[in-house]
C-alpha cells in the first residue's frame, strides 16, 4: 500500500508538472517575441539615426544653396541697376543722336540756302562758309559712330544679363527640387517615428503580459505545491489521480481543438496577408499603407489572442476544479 501511494504521488507530480509546461512554453514564446520586438525597435532607431544624418546633410546643402541664391540675387540686383543705367544712357545717346541729326539737317539746309544765295549774289566765298560746317558734320558723324559702338556694347551687355537671368532661374529650380527631396525625407522620418511609437507600445504591452504570466506561474506553482501536499495527505489518491488524469485528457483534447482553431486562424492571416500583398503588388508595385496594414494586423492579433485566452481559461478552470476536488476529498 505504501509503494502504491508513492507511485501515485510521483504520478501526480508528473501530471501537474506536465500540465504547467504549456505556461512555461507560453512565457518563453512571449520572451522571444519581446526580444524580436526589441530588435525591430533597434532597427527603427538605426534607420531614424541615418535619416537624421541625411536630413542634416540636406539642411547643410539647402543652407549653401540659399547662400548661393542670395549671392545670385545680389548679383542680379546689381545687373538690374547697371541695365537701368545703360537704358538711361541709351535714351540719352538716342536723344543726342536725334539732336545731332537735326543739327546735320539744319546745317545741310543752311548750306543749301547759302549755296543758292551764293549763286544769286557772289558776295561771300563758298569755301569760307562750308569749311566750318564740314568740320561740324565730321564731328557729328564721329559722335554718331561712337554712339553706335556704345549701342553695340550695350546690346552685348544685355545678352550677358539675359544669360545671367537664365542661370539664376536654373539655380532656383535646382534649389526647389532639392527642397522637395528634403520634404520627402522629412515625411519618411515622421512615418518611421510613428512606427517606432507603435513598436514601443507593443513592447510595453508584451512586457505587461510577461509580468502577468510570471505572476500566474508563481500562483500556479504555489497551487501545485498545495495540491501535491493535499494529494500526499489524501486517502483516496488513486481515485483522485484517475479523475485528474481524465480531466487532463479532456483539457488536452480541448487544447488541441483550440490549437487547431489557432492554426486555422494563422493560415487565414497568412492567406489574407498574401492576397492583400498581391493586390497591392499588381497595382503598379505600390506598398500597402501603414495605417491599413496596422489595422488588419491588430484585428488578426486580437482574434489570435482571444483563442489563446480561451486556452488559458480552460487550463486555469481545470486546475481550480482539481484543487477543489482534492480539498473535498481531503
Amino acid at each position: 500500500m505504501g509503494s502504491l501511494g508513492s507511485e501515485v504521488d510521483h504520478g501526480g507530480r508528473e501530471m501537474f508538472h506536465g500540465h504547467a509546461d504549456p505556461v512555461v512554453h507560453e512565457l518563453n514564446r512571449l520572451e522571444n517575441l519581446l526580444r524580436e520586438k526589441e530588435r525591430e525597435l533597434g532597427h527603427a532607431y538605426s534607420e531614424i539615426k541615418g535619416l537624421k544624418v541625411t536630413e542634416a546633410l540636406k539642411d547643410k546643402a539647402i543652407a549653401e544653396l540659399s547662400k548661393e541664391l542670395k549671392k545670385q540675387d545680389e548679383r542680379l540686383s546689381i545687373l538690374e541697376k547697371q541695365l537701368e543705367q545703360k537704358n538711361l544712357d541709351v535714351k540719352r545717346i538716342c536723344n543726342e543722336r536725334k539732336e545731332a541729326l537735326s543739327a546735320q539737317f539744319a546745317a545741310e539746309a543752311s548750306l543749301r540756302r547759302i549755296h543758292s544765295a551764293q549763286r544769286d549774289e557772289e558776295v561771300v566765298p563758298f569755301d569760307a562758309i562750308i569749311g566750318p560746317l564740314e568740320s561740324d558734320i565730321k564731328k557729328y558723324k564721329h559722335e554718331i559712330a561712337v554712339l553706335q559702338d556704345d549701342k553695340k556694347a550695350l546690346e552685348r551687355h544685355l545678352k550677358l544679363n539675359e544669360a545671367a537671368f537664365v542661370e539664376a532661374g536654373d539655380i532656383l529650380r535646382s534649389a526647389l527640387e532639392r527642397a522637395l527631396i528634403v520634404e520627402d525625407v522629412q515625411n519618411q522620418n515622421i512615418e518611421l517615428k510613428k512606427q517606432m511609437e507603435i513598436y514601443h507600445e507593443e513592447n510595453m504591452l508584451l512586457e505587461k503580459s510577461n509580468r502577468q504570466k510570471v505572476l500566474e506561474i508563481e500562483k500556479l506553482t504555489h497551487t501545485v505545491g498545495e495540491l501535491e501536499e493535499s494529494i500526499l495527505a489524501s486517502r483516496d489518491v488513486a481515485n483522485a489521480v484517475h479523475f485528474y488524469q481524465n480531466q487532463a485528457t479532456r483539457l488536452n483534447e480541448e487544447k488541441k481543438t483550440l490549437e487547431r482553431e489557432l492554426a486555422r486562424a494563422k493560415v487565414y492571416v497568412n492567406r489574407v496577408a498574401t492576397t492583400t500583398a498581391n493586390e497591392w503588388k499588381d497595382d503598379a508595385d505600390k506598398l500597402m499603407p501603414v495605417k491599413r496594414w496596422l489595422e488588419e494586423r491588430r484585428l488578426l492579433q486580437g482574434e489570435i489572442q482571444r483563442l489563446r485566452d480561451k486556452i488559458a481559461i480552460a487550463e486555469r478552470s481545470a486546475k481550480v476544479e482539481a484543487q477543489l476536488n482534492v480539498r473535498n476529498s481531503a
